[in-house]
């Protein structure tokens, strides 16, 4: 059986992690069996989660992952859409997740009170006379790849205009359609669900958040895609929220 590590269940999430969320619903769309451990970076062979094992081979990244999965057990995401509409999906993902996910972090790991709610306590179990260091420095390479990202660069509120364009693309490419290609989910509905579900929890409280819910069919789409792929979860719904 295939073995998914991530961060587990949190900040009102079925899972933590984006990316570890995206490959559990990918898991879930392919309909393959799987157990989930928690890990945290430094396990995975890339310093970063997602990572599974699978016959006792190790893959990290979630891209990678999803080719794993699709070369031997022959699982096709994007099964049913042509070419253009898998191209657009790709760049949808690309736009996603070196974007989106950007603003994302700078409103969970940059924003102090976030910070102090919900990233801060991964060191809880960390030595006392260290406990701090690892938080200060963990909080400050987070934000240097924010700064990297070109969203950090920007005065506060331009980066999240920004990001509200990338948000924006997003609820154009639904429309009024069950999924972002059409009337089947695809590989990237994985990563939207993942990284919109991210914005909006009400565990934490931002200026993007309060703008993503301004997209209702994003926030009813996010809120489909729980009950299909986390029915057990007590979702807080995204659409009670705003």
């Amino acid at each position: 059986m295939i073995t998914l590590f991530g961060l587990g269940t949190g900040f009102g999430l079925p899972e933590i992690s984006p990316f570890a969320t995206k490959t559990e619903v990918q898991l879930k769309m392919a309909g393959l069996a799987y157990r989930k451990q928690r890990a945290m970076p430094p396990a995975s062979p890339k310093g970063q989660l997602p990572f599974i094992e699978d016959d006792g081979e190790l893959i990290a990244d979630s891209t990678f992952i999803r080719a794993h999965l699709e070369r031997k057990y022959g699982v096709d995401f994007d099964d049913g859409y042509g070419l253009e509409a898998r191209a657009q999906a790709w760049a949808c993902e690309r736009m996603i997740e070196h974007h989106l996910y950007f603003a994302l972090v700078g409103a969970r790991w940059v924003d102090p009170v976030n910070f102090a709610k919900g990233p801060s306590h991964f060191f809880d179990g960390a030595p006392d006379d260290k406990r701090e260091r690892l938080r200060e420095d963990a909080q400050f390479r987070v934000a240097e790849n924010y700064l990297i990202s070109g969203l950090g660069r920007h005065a506060p509120g331009d980066d999240i205009e920004l990001a509200v364009r990338s948000v924006r693309a997003l609820a154009v490419q639904l429309g009024d359609k069950p999924y972002l290609m059409g009337d089947r989910p695809c590989g990237t509905d994985a990563t939207a669900f993942a990284v919109l579900a991210g914005i909006l929890t009400p565990f934490f409280e931002s200026d993007l958040r309060r703008r993503v819910e301004t997209f209702g069919n994003l926030v009813a789409y996010v809120d489909r895609m729980m009950v299909q792929y986390y029915p057990e979860f007590a979702w807080s719904t995204a659409a009670e929220a705003a």
